[in-house]
């Protein structure tokens, strides 16, 4: 009889767990429904910023190890600027985040060499390998494709002529127009209205923990692309796809 009783316990218990991860699988069926858009962020996810790590260099007096700081510290300072309501231009806390750096590390510097060692390079950021073949083959498949950046609009302009990634995509969008950076949350819910569709008809693809994090936080689902020397933060919420380059994203993509 206690044999029994332990059975029957053991099976209830099993019946409420498969009715648990039932509900989870189906609530993720759910969440990861087909996107009837992707959004892409540019720097990094699409453009390859590796190729100013010479021109940065030559700036700091050699450190081209110091690329990432000053890139990490361009978009500390763009949440600054949104946190305390003084919009400044991408570009402008490029050259200001670029100064701060070279202070930091006594090097010597001054605004026109700052300007000269980011202004032309990140204009003519090559993309990616995976990117082209990856991008057509998603909009052959029918995906409407969208960029989300926090460059100006003449900037991204600029970056996809010069990529050659201009006709893959429906339209682009800068958060010049709104003077609110990402992560904020804001930024999300403004381009979803210009797109005019739900969050969780929206997937946002970046290769930056922070900006995964605030389109998660958004509602929307995202893709984290791992490139070389990105993490997520662990802090946030799981993205839905998390792969090393977009050809892996393309194959989970129906």
């Amino acid at each position: 009889m206690v044999l029994f009783k332990q059975l029957k316990t053991l099976t209830l218990s099993l019946l409420v767990a498969c009715q648990f991860i039932g509900g989870d699988l189906m609530a993720a069926e759910k969440t990861l429904a087909q996107p009837k858009v992707i959004i892409f962020d540019v720097n990094e996810t699409l453009l390859d910023l590796e190729s100013m790590r010479t021109s940065i260099g030559a700036a700091l007096g050699g450190r081209e190890d110091l690329l990432p700081l000053w890139f990490s510290t361009m978009l500390h300072h763009s949440l600054v600027s949104t946190a305390i309501g003084d919009y400044q231009d991408f570009g402008k806390i490029g050259v200001a985040s670029l100064l701060m750096v070279a202070q930091n590390n006594a090097i010597k510097l001054n605004v026109e060499q700052a300007k000269t060692a980011i202004v032309t390079p990140l204009l003519s950021l090559p993309a990616h390998s995976d990117v082209k073949a990856a991008l057509q083959i998603l909009k052959d498949r029918g995906y409407k494709l969208v960029s989300l950046t926090n460059s100006s609009n003449n900037g991204v302009k600029t970056q996809f002529e010069s990529a050659g990634l201009t006709d893959f995509f429906a339209a682009r969008y800068s958060i010049e127009d709104i003077k609110i950076y990402k992560p904020d949350l804001r930024a999300y819910e403004w381009v979803l209205q210009k797109l005019q569709v739900k969050p969780e008809e929206a997937l946002m693809v970046a290769a930056h923990g922070w900006d995964v994090a605030g389109a998660k936080a958004a509602g929307l689902q995202t893709a984290f692309i791992a490139r070389p020397g990105k993490a997520l933060y662990p802090l946030a919420k799981t993205p839905d796809y998390k792969v090393n380059d977009l050809t892996e994203l393309v194959a989970l993509l129906k």
